[in-house]
């Protein structure tokens, strides 16, 4: 990509960084209330039927993806203008998502300045190996990628291990208002938790906290898996990575129903967030629209996304996902003879 290209890309941007305040106090209005009454709905349903609360847990986990979608705005500075204001309800959301907020946004800063970047992996990502290193790997390494990769262990098991255990932790190297923000963090859940058990019951608590808890990290893992993980991806090493060409190339445009879209906070609009993570979860769209360069973003419908759960290993050859059933066939194969069948396919 020219560097004429990225200038242009750039101020395309610039109108769309501005943060608009009452646009994110209505945020706040429309996300952390109807979270809170839909959670006490959620409650009271219990009495009459759990086959009226299982639809309840479905939209009190959706505005819980919601909240996190604030979080993640905070973690960018880009929901309010003042920077005590984004710490403040960056943590107070953390406490409710169970992510603490300086650690996120430590990690999630790495991710956006290292996605795509092959010689970069290993913070704010999820494990990544490509052919050759998976070929190069021991028969213990092998076995641990592919749970990690499997589909029930991503999105039932990755939601408790790394939202209810990892995050519960500091990570090696962290400062010292890192630490003492998830300590807060940690301190806030348990009363909230310990508060909520002793008003409802501990029982109760967990028929609603649980499901809730399950559905939402497994929706917002999904989101994050999806929107890296697509057939023609970007993932280059350092010498010929580019922070714009990963952002457009390797982040995908979620094509979602509109109400799903608006659950969602707009982190649809992936590749526009990654080009400039200072845009406003409300003008993503907006931009999107804005650039006929970001329309071309390769657009993934809820459909074709599921295609993405076969996706295990990358061919630096082909630039490609690969799934393991291809592997062994696929390697064997002369690159350009691949090529030809792939064309073949797509025509």
């Amino acid at each position: 990509m020219s560097q004429a290209k990225i200038s242009q890309l750039k101020k395309e941007m610039a109108p769309y960084e501005k943060i608009d305040t009452k646009a994110s106090i209505i945020q706040i209005v429309n996300t952390l209330l109807p979270l809170v009454i839909l959670w006490y709905g959620t409650y009271l349903s219990l009495s009459v039927s759990y086959w009226l609360t299982i639809p309840l847990i479905v939209l009190t986990s959706g505005f819980l993806v919601r909240t996190f979608i604030l979080f993640h705005d905070c973690c960018h500075q880009s929901f309010f203008k003042s920077k005590l204001a984004n710490d403040i309800l960056g943590t107070i959301t953390g406490v409710l998502t169970l992510v603490p907020y300086r650690q996120w946004k430590h990690t999630h800063t790495v991710h956006h300045a290292t996605s795509g970047n092959l010689d970069k992996r290993g913070t704010g990502d999820m494990w990544l190996l490509t052919v050759e290193e998976y070929n190069a790997s021991s028969m213990w390494r092998r076995l641990c990628y592919r749970v990690y990769r499997h589909p029930f262990f991503m999105l039932v098991i990755g939601p408790i291990a790394v939202f209810l255990l990892e995050y519960r932790f500091n990570r090696k190297g962290a400062k010292k208002k890192e630490r003492m923000n998830l300590y807060l963090t940690n301190v806030l859940i348990v009363a909230l938790y310990t508060g909520l058990s002793l008003a409802i019951g501990w029982q109760a608590f967990l028929m609603i906290q649980g499901p809730v808890f399950l559905l939402s990290g497994l929706l917002g893992i999904w989101l994050f898996y999806v929107q890296h993980q697509f057939e023609d991806s970007y993932f280059e090493n350092e010498e010929e990575w580019s922070y714009i060409q990963a952002a457009v190339e390797g982040s995908s445009y979620y094509k979602l129903p509109k109400v799903l879209q608006w659950i969602t906070g707009n982190i649809g609009f992936h590749h526009v967030h990654h080009l400039s993570p200072r845009v406003p979860n409300y003008n993503l769209e907006k931009a999107h629209n804005a650039s006929q360069d970001l329309k071309k973003a390769t657009t993934i419908t809820i459909s074709k996304s599921f295609e993405s759960l076969n996706f295990r290993l990358w061919d630096e050859k082909n630039k490609r996902f690969l799934s393991f059933k291809e592997l062994k066939q696929y390697v064997d194969k002369p690159a350009e003879k691949h090529k030809v069948e792939l064309a073949r396919k797509t025509n």
